[in-house]
């Protein structure tokens, strides 16, 4: 493993960093700001704009009939204007541009602007959606086996409700762009994921073919999926106003503003069924999924695709057939999310898992245990398991924690307390790493090799504190066989990088790692040939580039780095490379449901412990000790610090994270003092990461695998462990599974009334 070495470190520490509101602006840029909707669904009767064009400060104010190109940025369905036409579907949906001299003026002309909407009626619920046929697009199905045959086969047989709530992403930089417009185009400083998405929706917006739009990002103050699609508005509309005043224009969103107006993960509501062998084998499952997808498509399609790809978990089942329906609703478009549809759809397995657990009389880890995927099983989807390590790591996670030890324990001391009670949970974890849209997975590279010996990389990856850049120099180092400090990665930009995918479903690291390992195989080829030459040998095989220096027939040549790449130079001896790389093997088809849709899976396994206070309703999570399959990590530490982030982020979703709203769809959730998220006092006193061990198929640029979003999924045990402390509480009544599990509603549970689902 190598050691850790991250090129922003040492200026995220100093606070040196700089992120789009912190980069020095061009003289003569203005400041927007929006005006929105300030109703859930409603008729537009009059928008007055002219008091705001009148106040000091204000060059401009524009509705959608200023748009020079078309009014639309849906990127996977269009139905999703700029600017509100006619008719307004959320409360935050823009409706309105103000750019002015300064933040103040723009922000108090926006007040200004005089909306006057005719109420129509709203829609809240997805299921109520569902009833009235609002959905996005049609529902879509995943089978196997034949699930009607099989329920007469069944020894037992449960069926219940499972809901999870939405989740704020909190990026800690909020949505945020600069436009600046030249001669011929204009280049938009973005925080983005999705460079290219960006830089067709601006072209779309504007009337302008792609090429005269450049999209630069330097980095991200965090993404987590918000910054995929919803960074897109924020960037056409600063580039409507900077397109049309001729002027920079930078428009960067209060916090409260972010909360209020940009989407969340996707709230899902489930029916779902579940029978069961007399020895505890998994016979069928059913279940149907209803998601909110807020008012337009967003990426809702694709959240609810993975939802179904991961509809059962780590486990083989015959028999399956899971229904999923994306239901448009009259909320902010939800978007995506750390795990993109995964999670929701594993906590309805988990919770059919629960239900069947408490009908039998065994613990849940029984029936999880016994039903693992095993190599040669085959996904809903058709994909046959290959390289399955779902029972590896639940063997290295039993071993190491003693799992029988701590289950026994959680027993003796729930016996011995009445007023405390332990739960324990073991969460399985198997996520599939490639974009679900086969044509997303790919990626180009760019390397160059100075003639002083530094080399500099651009690839379509944003860093976004998730390390990337640093994984993105280690894989040009070792491929180059020089030092990672001899390597500086550019920003990501979409005339060095052109039709990228964007930043997201783990793929960052083993898109854009694969296109740079061989773009500098290709220029280290290229060198060998070089020191070849310059040594006077014939084969250049026998010449090898390690540790910065020349090695001939594995000795010393003599032959630095520095003088190779100078040397090669003064040769005429190209010193740049271009590489592309396409993930082979995906096969998936979405007219059939089947194929192989993944390059490879992530297997994992956590065990939770929690504590609950009976009287008070307040809990703990103890501790959680997890095996997590990474292959060989580029770098350990940066790869840890995912894990620890990831499972942070579940267990908040899980336990804490609740988004309330108003009858009327108003957020009232939209202040760090109303939306509680993790933090260091909070958070287990005990959190151990351990690898399960090189994977040696493993598929990811040497041998290294993807970890961004799987290690989200070991947040769900945390539910299921209060779940069991709260029945040994209250063995006289199920607890619901209805996610997150607050303490108010263990409170609620525990005093007799209960709500959500049962």
């Amino acid at each position: 493993m190598t050691a850790a070495w991250h090129p922003d470190a040492e200026r995220h520490v100093r606070g040196e960093s700089l992120f789009v509101d912190d980069l020095p602006v061009p003289e003569g840029t203005l400041h927007a700001a929006v005006c929105v909707s300030p109703v859930a669904h409603g008729r537009v009767r009059r928008v007055g704009l002219e008091a705001a064009r009148a106040m000091p400060g204000v060059r401009g104010v524009f509705t959608a009939a200023d748009v020079p190109g078309r009014n639309q940025i849906g990127i996977v369905i269009e139905d999703e204007p700029l600017l509100a036409e006619g008719e307004v579907h959320y409360i935050g949906q823009p409706i309105a541009l103000v750019a002015a001299e300064t933040p103040a003026a723009a922000r108090r002309a926006a007040r200004a602007i005089a909306v006057e909407c005719d109420p129509l009626p709203a829609i809240f619920d997805p299921r109520e959606a569902f009833r009235r046929g609002f959905l996005i697009a049609p529902a879509r199905t995943f089978a196997l086996g034949d699930v009607a045959a099989a329920w007469p086969q069944c020894a037992r047989i449960v069926e219940g409700t499972a809901e999870t709530g939405g989740q704020e992403h909190l990026y800690l930089e909020p949505q945020s762009a600069l436009a600046v417009p030249s001669a011929e185009g204009l280049k938009i400083e973005s925080a983005t994921q999705a460079p290219t998405n960006v830089q067709r929706i601006v072209a779309r917006v504007l009337g302008l073919p792609m090429n005269r739009v450049e999209v630069d990002v330097p980095r991200l103050g965090g993404g987590f999926g918000g910054k995929e699609d919803q960074a897109t508005p924020w960037a056409a509309l600063a580039a409507l106003a900077a397109w049309r005043l001729r002027r920079p224009v930078k428009l960067v969103l209060r916090r409260g503003e972010d909360m209020r107006w940009t989407g969340k993960r996707h709230p899902y509501t489930a029916d779902f069924r579940l029978g069961l062998a007399a020895d505890g084998a998994f016979l069928a499952y059913e279940a149907r999924l209803y998601q909110d997808a807020g008012a337009t498509a967003d990426l809702s399609t694709s959240v609810l695709e993975r939802s179904l790809f991961h509809a059962t978990n780590s486990y083989f089942i015959p028999n399956v057939r899971v229904t999923a329906a994306s239901c448009r609703t009259h909320r902010a478009p939800n978007t995506a999310f750390r795990g993109f549809g995964a999670p929701q759809a594993v906590f309805v397995m988990e919770a059919a898992i629960a239900r069947a657990a408490e009908a039998i009389g065994v613990e849940p880890r029984a029936l999880q245990r016994r039903n693992l995927l095993r190599n040669g099983d085959a996904f809903p989807y058709g994909q046959a398991v290959r390289g399955a390590r779902a029972a590896a790591c639940w063997e290295a996670l039993e071993t190491r924690c003693d799992a029988d030890r701590i289950y026994a324990e959680a027993r003796a001391f729930n016996a011995a307390h009445r007023r405390h009670k332990k739960g324990i949970a073991i969460q399985p974890v198997c996520f599939g790493i490639s974009f679900t849209n086969r044509f997303l997975n790919q990626a180009v590279a760019t390397v160059h090799a100075y003639s002083d010996g530094s080399v500099g990389v651009s690839t379509g990856a944003v860093e976004m504190g998730q390390g990337v850049n640093a994984k993105l120099a280690i894989i040009a180092a070792r491929a180059l066989g020089i030092a990672p400090d001899r390597v500086r990665i550019e920003s990501t930009n979409t005339t060095r990088a052109a039709n990228t995918a964007p930043t997201a479903a783990s793929s960052g690291a083993d898109l854009n790692g694969h296109a740079l390992r061989l773009a500098c195989e290709e220029l280290r080829a290229t060198l060998r040939r070089a020191a070849a030459q310059r040594l006077g040998v014939a084969d250049p095989a026998r010449v090898e580039i390690e540790d910065g220096a020349v090695r001939l027939d594995g000795a010393p040549a003599g032959l630095g780095w520095e003088e190779l790449t100078g040397w090669a130079w003064r040769q005429r001896i190209p010193l740049s490379a271009h590489a592309h790389y396409a993930t082979p093997g995906l096969t998936f088809d979405p007219k059939t449901e089947r194929g192989e849709a993944f390059a490879y899976h992530v297997f994992g396994a956590a065990v939770v412990e929690a504590t609950v206070d009976g009287l008070r309703g307040t809990y703990t999570i103890d501790r959680v000790r997890l095996v997590h399959d990474a292959g060989r990590p580029l770098d350990e530490r940066i790869d840890r610090g995912q894990v620890e982030g990831a499972l942070c982020q579940g267990l908040g979703w899980m336990a804490l994270e609740e988004l309330r709203h108003a009858p009327d769809g108003r957020l009232l959730t939209d202040t760090l003092t109303t939306y509680k998220i993790p933090d260091l006092h909070w958070m287990p006193c005990e959190v151990a990461v351990h690898w399960l061990g090189e994977d040696g198929a493993a598929p990811g640029p040497y041998r290294s695998k993807a970890i961004g979003e799987p290690p989200f999924l070991y947040g769900i045990g945390a539910f299921f462990a209060l779940r069991e402390a709260l029945r040994a509480l209250r063995p006289d009544r199920a607890p619901p599974l209805s996610a997150p599990m607050t303490p108010e509603r263990v409170l609620t549970h525990l005093v007799g009334s209960g709500d959500g689902a049962a």
